[in-house]
């Protein structure tokens, strides 16, 4: 993978600009824009898609954490066809971040390759000053092809209504986090930070859609996990997102598998809370 041409350590406030909107319609503007973009990939390519729809400073996990347009500049034009379509949209109380979770049908030799596959993705939106959606990271998952792939999309209904008046940061609580994991384990962590609709996504895995799920997965992997705690950090009012690597531990403190993740933060009632949950594991020979 291309090096790195950009700086990590970043901490990014969003919410100085904009004020609060009608979410869904914020929402409808994501899904358009996530169709404009799979329409652009099918006309122009992979490479051309993605460097219009990612933010300037937009950050893929491939696995590496490298700026997508950077690495998509350095690659030959590819043939791959890749279709997808968002299950899950939420956006932030001041329309200025939002995230999308989806599942995605890959052809990596054109619209006639047998060779299908099949995964999920996690992209984070930022609203741009023109008023467009550009994404601020991207990265996903592949596995086994699903019994389903739906395309309707949903919203959570509390969806940007929380304010954050008490101007509470999600830093504050994502850095507990990790020290609990380190603490008390994975799972226990889970249970505390996790919201009911939550969204896991693994390696080779289909999502575990909402805390239940999740915490069975947890519970029967019971993975020790050991965060990075901060590589590239932005907040919203209500929502925020971190991403960095993580390793996973055996019983004797061997490293099993490691690579990068991403974790959306969200603001209910006044405590910030794990909404999605994305890993992106390094292949095994390079571990």
């Amino acid at each position: 993978m291309p090096p790195m041409k950009f700086v990590c350590a970043i901490f990014v406030l969003i919410g100085l600009f904009g004020g609060a909107f009608g979410q869904t319609a914020a929402a409808e503007e994501i899904f358009k824009t996530e169709k404009a973009f799979e329409r652009l990939v099918a006309k122009n390519g992979i490479n051309a898609g993605f460097i219009e729809y990612l933010a300037p400073l937009g950050v893929m996990l491939v696995p590496d954490i490298v700026n997508g347009r950077e690495f998509w500049r350095s690659r030959p034009p590819a043939p791959t066809v890749l279709n997808w379509n968002p299950v899950w949209i939420d956006v932030s109380s001041n329309g200025t971040l939002a995230y999308s979770i989806g599942n995605s049908i890959r052809r990596p030799n054109g619209k006639d390759d047998p060779n299908i596959g099949y995964g999920h993705y996690l992209s984070v939106w930022s609203k741009q000053g023109n008023g467009e959606y550009r994404a601020l990271l991207d990265a996903g998952v592949s596995h086994s092809k699903p019994a389903a792939v739906p395309t309707e999309w949903r919203t959570p209904a509390d969806s940007g209504t929380e304010k954050n008046e008490s101007k509470i940061s999600a830093a504050d609580s994502s850095l507990t986090f990790f020290e609990t994991v380190e603490k008390v384990g994975s799972v226990k962590a889970y249970k505390t930070f996790l919201t009911d609709d939550a969204i896991l996504l693994r390696p080779g895995r289909e999502p575990f859609f909402g805390k239940k799920a999740a915490i069975e997965y947890l519970g029967k992997t019971r993975p020790r996990i050991k965060f990075a705690k901060r590589k590239g950090f932005v907040e919203a009012p209500d929502m925020a997102y971190v991403y960095n690597s993580y390793s996973i531990l055996d019983d004797a403190g061997i490293e099993i598998e490691k690579g990068n993740f991403v974790q959306v933060w969200k603001l209910r009632k006044d405590k910030w809370w794990i909404a999605a949950e994305l890993f992106v594991a390094y292949p095994k020979e390079n571990s």
